[in-house]
């Protein structure tokens, strides 16, 4: 007899994601621009890593690198990121927060950190960092 769907891994992986994006979707509505999860994650990065380039961002966010640069483009034109064209090499754009990305950022970083405990809501704060030593381990691998 084969594995039902809902005892798959892969299949409750995938519901978990959407669950996360759905939540944050919803949070994220009160911050003075509109961001996604992805974009979110693209803007902390380079506030933490200021002058990386694209390839840098993509990797640091697991991203793959075909589809860094439409997320890039859009945060470009948004008007919170930066792009220029590296002095060592001239394929590579060097990213860089503006000041309005750094506001942004400012603004959603908070209402993303409320609403980790909203995905993740059915489990006790135990079964939460159980959750969270699973996961890492899982991704480790």
């Amino acid at each position: 007899m084969s594995q039902p769907i809902d005892e798959m891994p892969g299949h409750l992986i995938r519901r978990l994601n959407q669950r996360s994006t759905a939540v944050f979707q919803a949070g994220i509505k009160p911050a003075p621009i509109e961001m996604t999860s992805v974009q979110f994650a693209a803007l902390d990065v380079l506030w933490r890593h200021p002058g990386i380039d694209q390839a840098q961002l993509a990797a640091l966010i697991f991203y793959d690198r075909a589809t860094i640069g439409e997320v890039v483009r859009r945060l470009v034109q948004k008007g919170l990121v930066a792009r220029e064209v590296s002095p060592e090499d001239r394929r590579a754009r060097i990213l860089g927060l503006t000041p309005a990305g750094q506001a942004a950022l400012t603004a959603a970083r908070p209402l993303v950190e409320g609403l980790q405990a909203d995905i993740l809501a059915p489990l006790t704060a135990e079964e939460t960092a159980q959750f969270m030593a699973l996961a890492r381990k899982a991704l480790a691998g």
